[in-house]
């Protein structure tokens, strides 16, 4: 098992690359199994949960060529519907595969899926959703197993907002006889990129972006290029470690329109801006202002950017309040902050932050994807030494993150436990 080794109190300055979004990446590796020809994708990161997912997919048959981040998958010959539980139990999005599957095969055993800790996150809603549209589905020994000799549009209202609900639901209904209407559907950036991609395949989707889908089901999908979009998710978390660290960050080939609340919130604690069309840089000199968060489904802040922001708010010059609304079991990086000098107490969903003058170096273990870039950055402002224990919840989500700090002054090293 790898840590990472942590000399904090430097100051970040510099220009490095956001990579493609994880949570884009994965959806649209599962769409490759729509069609019998080429998807060529670019922008795609090299990350645990992505080298999962085309593992999976190898797995199914289908032919994956890598070279750099560019990934070419053909799933004319499929040889397998079976996600098993040996690959899913690590990656929740693995659940991805299970409405591509049935709505070009006819039927799909997917496992119950894995992932990080931070919350039940049924599959309900994909379950529910598959049966309206006229999939036999039933829960079998930990698997999933749904079939269908021809999906038929629906309409569709989902019971809350789910992201791979919504992403799963989509893919089902570009191949279904008839219209399908998807209400209450999320509205994230990822969302919009696969309902992109396959609309380059072929399918007929109005309304990416908005509460309401409608999908015109098509008999067949065929190949595409397309670019997988940035990783804003990642690009925040630099921005919010410029901050701690009173640094001055650039981060190009990132896309501004869909950070907006968080760059509001970090214009709210005090850091300087200048943004581009492809960029932004984010100056800091001096503590933080506290900036209280509410964690809500797009447009709203992000529920996979509150770590980070409990982070900052550990180093700011007054009392935040931190609630969160999508994960029920989402502070468990809060034991591992209080162990780095943060003073902060738990009321039901809210954390209530208040901010000290430094943080101090310690041992402290990642529990989580987002939880681990919360601590890191923790570390990065810290005086002194930090470890950082279970960083393969790190790997699922960012791309090399030390090698990119490094890039910004960063004293920071990957060793063997």
């Amino acid at each position: 098992m790898q840590q990472l080794k942590i000399n904090g109190g430097h100051r970040l300055v510099g220009e490095i690359r956001a990579s493609g979004a994880k949570n884009a990446t994965l959806p649209i590796l599962a769409a490759s199994l729509l069609t019998a020809d080429d998807l060529v994708l670019h922008n795609v990161p090299d990350l645990a949960d992505v080298r999962t997912m085309l593992k999976l997919l190898a797995g199914m048959g289908v032919k994956v060529q890598r070279a750099g981040t560019d990934v070419t998958l053909n799933a004319s010959t499929v040889t397998s519907t079976i996600a098993p539980y040996d690959l899913v139990k690590t990656m929740r999005a693995s659940v991805l595969t299970l409405c591509p599957l049935v709505a070009r095969f006819g039927s799909a055993d997917v496992s119950l899926p894995g992932g990080c800790a931070i919350g039940a996150r049924p599959v309900d809603q994909h379950i529910r959703g598959l049966r309206q549209l006229g999939a036999k589905v039933e829960i079998d020994h930990g698997y999933v197993r749904a079939t269908s000799s021809r999906l038929t549009g629906a309409h569709i209202v989902t019971d809350m907002v789910t992201v791979t609900g919504t992403e799963n639901l989509v893919m089902a209904a570009v191949l279904a006889d008839g219209c399908t209407v998807i209400e209450n559907a999320a509205r994230e950036p990822e969302v919009v990129d696969l309902c992109n991609c396959l609309s380059a395949m072929g399918a007929r989707i109005q309304g990416a972006g908005t509460p309401v889908l409608y999908i015109e089901g098509v008999k067949q999908l065929h190949g595409a290029e397309h670019t997988v979009i940035a990783d804003r998710i990642e690009a925040g978390s630099f921005f919010v470690a410029s901050v701690v660290t009173q640094g001055d960050v650039l981060v190009t080939h990132c896309q501004p329109g869909h950070m907006e609340v968080v760059l509001d919130k970090l214009r709210r604690c005090g850091a300087q801006l200048d943004i581009g069309n492809d960029w932004v840089r984010v100056r800091m000199d001096g503590r933080p202002q506290p900036v209280s968060i509410r964690t809500v489904p797009h447009p709203g802040f992000p529920t996979d950017m509150q770590a980070q922001f409990m982070t900052l708010n550990c180093l700011a010059t007054g009392t935040a309040h931190i609630t969160e609304t999508i994960f029920e079991n989402r502070f468990m990086h809060v034991p591992e902050l209080l162990r780095l000098g943060a003073h902060i107490t738990i009321e039901g969903h809210t954390a209530i932050v208040e901010g000290v003058p430094e943080l101090t170096g310690a041992t402290i273990m990642a529990t989580d994807l987002r939880a681990s870039a919360s601590l890191v950055i923790a570390a990065l402002a810290a005086q002194g030494s930090s470890t950082v224990d279970r960083i393969y919840h790190l790997d699922r989500g960012y791309e090399r993150m030390e090698d990119k700090l490094r890039q910004l002054g960063a004293d920071i090293v990957r060793v063997d436990d």
